[in-house]
């Protein structure tokens, strides 16, 4: 049975820019999902409007999620397989951490 991690990152930038900084900045919401095992993982992405469908392959485990672009949050959604359920809030918290750096106003 899959575990659910959901993440809730605010922003004042407006779906356009929040959008284009997922996009281009990727790699980093990615390395928080690949921690540690980076060399095994396949990652396939793909958009569907404002929406970003994710599915990450790793030792034998598949893990399917999407990250949906609002005008003031980024929401993430990730189905974790039991096995990597024990990790989770790690991966929940490197995420939000993460995400909330990429979409930081500052930040171009």
């Amino acid at each position: 049975m899959a575990r659910t991690i959901t993440v809730n990152v605010p922003h004042a930038l407006g779906r356009a820019e929040a959008r284009r900084r997922v996009d281009e900045g990727f790699e980093v919401i990615e390395g928080s999902l690949t921690t540690g095992v980076r060399s095994l993982v396949t990652v396939k992405r793909q958009w569907e409007g404002d929406c970003l469908a994710v599915e990450v392959r790793a030792l034998f485990q598949r893990t399917s999620g999407r990250i949906e672009i609002l005008e003031d949050a980024v929401q993430m959604h990730f189905d974790v397989p039991e096995l990597l359920a024990a990790i989770a809030d790690r991966v929940r918290s490197r995420l939000a951490e993460q995400t909330a750096k990429l979409l930081a106003k500052e930040s171009v």
